[in-house]
């Protein structure tokens, strides 16, 4: 009985099978921190967020243009029929209702200069700028002839022009419209809608009134904002010409610049749209209501060009990966050179490849990225070398530990920085690791288990 045991203890140290259990279940448990780790870095990326967010507030969020509209209110008549009892018959009353006519301009021509910079709080950074823009265009003579308006129904002399806006607080200039000969200044104005605000004008002087011919106008707007700057094209020709000394924009919205005249390098872009009415999904004019079209708006977004937390996170995705081949070169090695490796030992050498990602994170968060991950890749592959050393007392293992995982590290991080061909690339990595240890576990010898 006594024997029977003592052969059992030695199956146990010995089997192949149960060091494959002890490795699976090692990391498993190693699932663990590494979660506690992705979290870590969520919540440091949620900080980034609050923390620009803050700081935009303050300086001026994001701005989207939407305008110049004339707006003309007009009279529409109906009949309201009320019984009577007394004479035992219907009462016809005439009912008069002001509504509001909405008309775009004929034509819309707004020239951007985008000056930019970085506001920083605490390691966190924001893209802020000031945008200096001249706009200019036309309105013609409304048509009321759709809703059947007659001409003495119009209101000419309530007649306004507003412009929408997300960001009046970044204003940093009077807004003065020049409407043919006169001038205008812009007020704002309480509006439900609470993703844009109304600024208008006082009532428009019979001389700047489109009533007959055209009317030329032209405002000129400097603001502060932050992250992007969006235009509605509300013209029927809408031109918009955009300089910045931004050397990493990213366009974005319905229309996209002319490829022709788009320019982008390290000093800066320049960029052109041209958007006609035929490009649209809406009409010039729009009676009751201002329509609610900032989905057809396009512009411009001021990118920070390297998201940390974002690689950060995308390397933590690959830390199982990264844990079990390890223990896979340190199983193999204990197989077939019959070296005994502790759990303990299994699960320091896990630990230490955890430590990887709160070094790549806290060490990213005051440096770039590539010199965070040299940094805690160099110290966890010096550790864990230095570590194998003394388990394998084999300066051949401890070379070949090291260069195993230098090779997994740069693996890694050239899958990171791809983006259309990291599925391709991470698939053929893949494949010829595992043909490499498939070539080397046809020496381990299974009969003996």
């Amino acid at each position: 009985m006594e024997k029977q045991k003592k052969s059992f203890t030695q199956w146990l140290a010995t089997s192949i099978t149960v060091r494959m259990l002890m490795v699976g279940i090692l990391i498993l448990v190693l699932l663990i921190p590494l979660s506690y780790i992705k979290s870590l870095i969520q919540e440091r990326a949620y900080r980034q967020e609050e923390v620009v967010k803050e700081i935009n507030q303050k300086w001026g969020n994001e701005v989207l243009l939407y305008g110049p509209v004339l707006k003309v209110p007009y009279q529409t008549h109906s009949q309201k029929k009320t019984w009577d009892d007394k004479t035992k018959s219907y009462i016809k009353e005439n009912i008069t209702t002001v509504r509001h006519a909405f008309f775009f301009p004929n034509t819309l021509d707004i020239k951007a200069n985008i000056a930019s910079e970085t506001l920083g709080r605490s390691i966190y950074e924001s893209v802020v700028y000031t945008a200096d823009m001249d706009i200019k265009g036309s309105f013609i003579q409304p048509n009321f002839e759709t809703q059947d308006v007659k001409a003495k129904d119009i209101l000419w002399n309530k007649a306004t022009v507003i412009i929408n806006s997300t960001n009046l607080k970044g204003i940093r200039s009077n807004l003065e419209l020049s409407l043919g000969t006169d001038t205008y200044p812009l007020q704002s104005r309480y509006t439900q809608n609470s993703y844009t605000n109304t600024l208008e004008t006082k009532f428009l002087k019979e001389g700047s009134l489109p009533k007959e011919n055209s009317i030329d106008f032209s405002l000129h707007l400097k603001i502060n904002g932050s992250e992007q700057l969006r235009f509605i094209p509300v013209g029927r020709e809408t031109n918009v010409a955009m300089t910045s000394n931004w050397a990493s924009p990213s366009f974005d919205g319905n229309y996209l610049p002319d490829t022709k005249t788009k320019e982008i390098s390290e000093n800066g872009f320049k960029a052109n749209w041209k958007v006609l009415q035929i490009n649209r999904e809406f009409e010039q004019e729009f009676f009751g209501e201002l329509p609610h079209i900032n989905a057809a708006a396009f512009g411009v977004k001021l990118l920070i060009p390297v998201d940390e937390y974002q690689k950060s996170e995308r390397a933590a995705k690959y830390g199982y990966l990264v844990i079990a081949l390890t223990f896979l070169v340190f199983f193999l090695i204990q197989t077939i050179s019959k070296v005994h490796i502790h759990p303990f030992q299994y699960l320091m050498i896990g630990l230490a490849l955890t430590m990887f990602y709160t070094l790549l994170v806290s060490i990213s968060e005051h440096s770039s990225f590539l010199k965070a991950y040299l940094i805690s890749g160099f110290a966890v592959v010096t550790l864990i070398s230095i570590y194998s050393k003394a388990i394998l007392k084999s300066y051949k293992f401890m070379s070949f530990i090291a260069v195993s995982l230098a090779a997994l590290y740069t693996f890694i991080f050239v899958i990171i920085q791809l983006e259309n061909y990291a599925l391709l690339v991470g698939s053929i990595g893949l494949f010829l690791i595992l043909g490499t240890i498939m070539m080397v576990s046809r020496k381990i010898d299974w009969k003996n288990d």
